[in-house]
This record gives structure tokens, sequence and C-alpha cells, in this order.
């Protein structure tokens, strides 16, 4: 079976989308999410275009990543300047990456009108960079900007441009639809003619102006290609990238392609909602293969024959890749899901269990009033904990006022929280805290409450805060969902509350992070012991 590796660009041109933005704590969660799922090569920014993709290449490297690596992306060098002394060189080796990933022109047009310089020096320009950065890094992958519109015009100097990237030691040589204009039929016989012309593997990278990208993707890996790239949920500047979930499936399902493992697939649709929670984005319902009506079923008839056999109407079996079948009357699955996630937690469900049931019942209700779990896993959790084994509960809340004051048109606003909560041992704890805003203040009051009995709050921190409109019809009125990530030295969690008022919603996403923090914490310590004894 041939394999296919798979390049991830979201949090580069994903990140060039109108209205995708990521911090640097969403970009380590998800960069931490496309290894688990298998992605080959993770894009994480160009170095020197802002302060966050310079942190994000030094936070990076304390990740453990089992299996991406990841690349620093940038431009070739300047026209008449050496490769030592350009900034951009310098940059993507400071970022220390093992891969380092450079686009350069391969249309005449653009060498004319944009670089202005001759064709043979931006053939220059190719080999020079490239052959830079080979000396001083282990892998570099060369984008040949607007390959295909340059083969269409001139397909002698877009070869030759592939040519002296090859001859310079690029290790794969990526073929560009910069502009998203190609036809498939295009695509193919042009990657056919790159591979004609060079040696040197061949990666395919299309934009989706034309709703082509995924099948022009193909036509590449037909014509081929033997590295993909794109980004989750086809995020990407103007139209967007190729979508990944669905070109990893095609591949894989349809055409026989590897390209990840069967349990890393069945990771995908998870994998979508959550970059699209970190996006605070609404997921797209109808998107193939991870879109929550993918294997959606209202019409008579169809409900009547998947039914008697899911294959009357579904291309695939969803749970392939992480989706399940819906019939919209009366919601007939999901119990496979909630195992998967009980496995994937550590605890000892059977699907004979009555708790399996009560988790349905409960999510259903939830979801119905605007909960989402996929960016919220903590949250999921303690859900499944409670049905198993009654509600995780380590405190007793007896009320909290915040007050939010301005003083003077010119002064910020103050914000202070009082609480009163009770112990596990009975006592009382009665405190107040201030804050840059109401909920940082009531997070500050809450922790200062409880360090007392649980000292090792003091080693959390809250990374992350999102709130989500949830339906505008309401105005000021509408329900909110807030998602909070939270920290400690072991690990990162989400959690989710909703709520008309936003303070609330904030409360119970506050408490759950807390509760799995002393939860996680308990379980730690269980099965150290357990292991000490063992040892013994």
């Amino acid at each position: 079976m041939k394999r296919i590796a798979l390049y991830d660009t979201t949090l580069r041109d994903g990140c060039q989308a109108e209205d995708v933005s990521f911090t640097l704590e969403d970009k380590l969660r998800v960069a931490e999410k496309l290894d688990e799922l298998g992605i080959t090569y993770i894009e994480g920014g160009w170095p020197g275009s802002n302060p966050r993709d310079e942190e994000f290449f030094r936070a990076v490297k304390k990740l453990r990543l089992r299996h991406a690596r990841i690349a620093a992306f940038g431009s070739t060098r300047r026209a008449n300047i050496a490769a030592a002394d350009d900034l951009n060189m310098r940059l993507l080796l400071k970022a220390d990456t093992p891969v380092v990933t450079i686009v350069g022109k391969t249309w005449d047009l653009h060498v004319r009108d944009d670089l202005r310089i001759s064709k043979k020096a931006n053939v220059e320009v190719i080999g020079d960079s490239i052959a830079y950065l080979k000396k001083r890094v282990e892998h570099v992958f060369f984008d040949a900007e607007h390959f295909f519109d340059g083969y269409r015009a001139n397909p002698d100097y877009a070869l030759e441009c592939l040519t002296a990237a090859a001859q310079a030691g690029a290790d794969v040589i990526v073929l560009c639809d910069t502009r998203g204009g190609s036809m498939p039929h295009e695509v193919l016989a042009a990657t056919r003619a790159a591979a004609r012309a060079v040696s040197v593997p061949l990666g395919i990278h299309c934009h989706n102006d034309c709703e082509l990208a995924v099948a022009n993707t193909l036509a590449g890996v037909e014509g081929g290609a033997v590295q993909v790239q794109g980004t989750i949920n086809g995020f990407g500047e103007r139209c967007g990238n190729a979508n990944l979930c669905s070109v990893i499936p095609n591949l894989q399902l349809k055409l026989g392609y590897h390209c990840v493992s069967a349990a890393q697939l069945r990771m995908l649709s998870e994998v979508s909602r959550f970059v699209y929670e970190l996006a605070n984005i609404e997921p797209s319902k109808r998107q193939p293969y991870v879109g929550v009506s993918a294997f959606a079923h209202k019409g008579g008839l169809h409900v009547a024959a998947i039914q008697k056999n899911r294959e009357t109407y579904e291309h695939i079996d969803p749970e392939l890749v992480g989706n399940h079948q819906r019939v919209l009357v009366s919601d007939l699955s999901g119990r496979s899901n909630v195992l998967y996630k009980a496995k994937e937690f550590g605890l000892d469900l059977d699907s004979t269990d009555p708790a399996v049931k009560t988790i349905l019942e409960e999510v259903k209700r939830l979801e119905n009033a605007g909960f989402q779990y996929e960016a919220a896993e903590a949250s999921f959790e303690l859900l499944m904990q409670k049905a198993l084994n009654g509600k995780v509960r380590h405190f007793r809340l007896i009320g909290f006022r915040v007050i939010d004051e301005k003083r003077t048109e010119d002064e910020p606003p103050l914000s202070e929280a009082t609480i009163m909560v009770e112990g596990p041992d009975g006592t009382v704890e009665h405190t107040a805290a201030q804050g840059n805003g109401p909920v940082n203040a009531l997070d500050r009051a809450l922790r200062k409450a409880l360090t007392k009995f649980y000292p090792q709050l003091e080693r959390m921190q809250l990374h992350d805060y999102k709130v989500r409109v949830l339906g505008g019809d309401a105005g000021t009125a509408a329900t909110v969902r807030v998602l909070i990530e939270s920290g400690d030295e072991h690990d990162r969690w989400g959690t989710v509350g909703v709520s008309p008022n936003v303070i609330e919603a904030s409360w119970q996403a506050l408490v759950d992070s807390i509760e799995y923090k002393l939860y996680k914490d308990k379980k730690r310590s269980t099965v150290g012991t357990q292991r000490a004894g063992k040892r013994g």
C-alpha cells in the first residue's frame, strides 16, 4: 500500500483565513492534536512575521510530539543579496526546526511583474536559497508557487525552476495551485510532466477558489505526488485550502493509499470539531465525512432503508472517520462513541451498562441546551464519572457576588468578586479578590478560597477563555457558551459552561476546570500508589 505524507499548514496558511485567529496556546493544542491524528509535518508559521509565531517555535519544542515534525515557512532569498545576508534565511534557521519550507516563484508573470528580475536571476535565487538551507537543515521543501499557472503559460520555464530546486538539494518539491483556478485534468497533466522532469519526490498544495482543492489534490496524487498539503476544515486565504478532513479519507478509503492508522482515522471528526472550537467558528454541519449532517437522515424513505442496511444511503461506515449515523426524528446512535471515550479515559464501561444510556441522554439534553464537548474533554469526562460513580464534588458553593464598577469615564472599570464555599471537612471559607474583569476576579476569589483545602491549585493556570453567542436573535439576552483551557505541570484540559448569563456560564466552566484538576490528581495518586504496591 503506497504511503502518502501529510503536511498540515493550518497554523500558517489556515491562520491567513478571514475570521481565523489562534492564540499561542491554541496553536500548541492544535499541534498536539495533529500529532495524535498522525500528521507527518506541521507547519507552525513564518518566523519573524509576528511575535506569536516566534514564540510558537520556542514553545513547541517542549511538547512531547510522538509522530509529527515541525516545519518553519519562509520565502527564497531576495534578489541581489547573498542567502547568508538575507534576514528571512536567518530567521528560518533561528526557528531551529527539522524541516524548512520555502516558497519561490515559478510563473514568469510573477518574476516579471512582482519580483521584477530576470528569469535567470529567479532560477539562481531558487537554487541558492535551497542550497544554503540544505547545508544547515535536515529537510528542505520547496513550494513551487503558482506552478500550474506557470506551467500553463510557459511550461519550459516552470520546469526549469523545478530542476533548479532539485539540483540544489530540495527533499520535496511541492506543486502549488496558489490562485486555486486550475482544473483537475490540468493538475494531473502538469504533475505528470513535473514527475518526468525531476526525480525528487513531489507534493501538492491546492487552494479552493473553484471548489476543486480536494479534487485537484487527488489529481496531483494520481499524477505522482507523494506528499499532500492542506488544512483542517479547509481553513485558508480567500476560499481556503485543500481540506485534509476530506483529502485523508478520500485517499485512504476510496483510493487505497495509506495516510494514518485506522484508529487515527477515527479521530478525524473529533479533530475537525476541536479546531473549529478553538478558532471560535461554528462547525459546518454539511462538511463531508466529519460534519454532523454528513450521515444524518430525515426522509422517511431513507430512514426505512438505512435501518435495514446502512449502505443504502451511506457511502462509508461513519465510524471509520469518528462520525455517527443520525436519524433526525430520534437519534439512534452514539453508544459506540461513549464507549470509545470511556476507553480513552481509562474508565471501565461495558456496552450493557445502564450508565451508557444515562450518559447518552444527558449529552443529548445538554447539547440541546448549547453545550459542546469537542474542545471540552474535561467536562465530558466529569459527566461520564457522574453517571458511573456519582457527581465529582470537592467543595460546595454557598454563594458568590461579582461587582463591576466604573467610577469615571477615563478610568478602567474595577472588578471584585466575593465568594463563600464549604470545604471537604465542612469548614466555610469566605474570601474576596479583584481582577481585570468579572470572570478573572471570580476565578481568583474561588481559587483563593480553595487553596486552603487544596494547595495544589496554586500550580494550576487558566490559559485561555472564549465566549461564543449561541444564536443572535435574542441580542444581549442570548445564551452564551464559555470555553476555558486550564493546565498544570502535567497536562492541559478544556471545560465548558452554557447560560444566558455570561458569569454563570463562566462559573460552570471554572468549577469543572478545578474539579477536573482535583479529580485527576486523585486518580494520578491512586495509580502511583498501586504501582508502588506492585513494585513492593
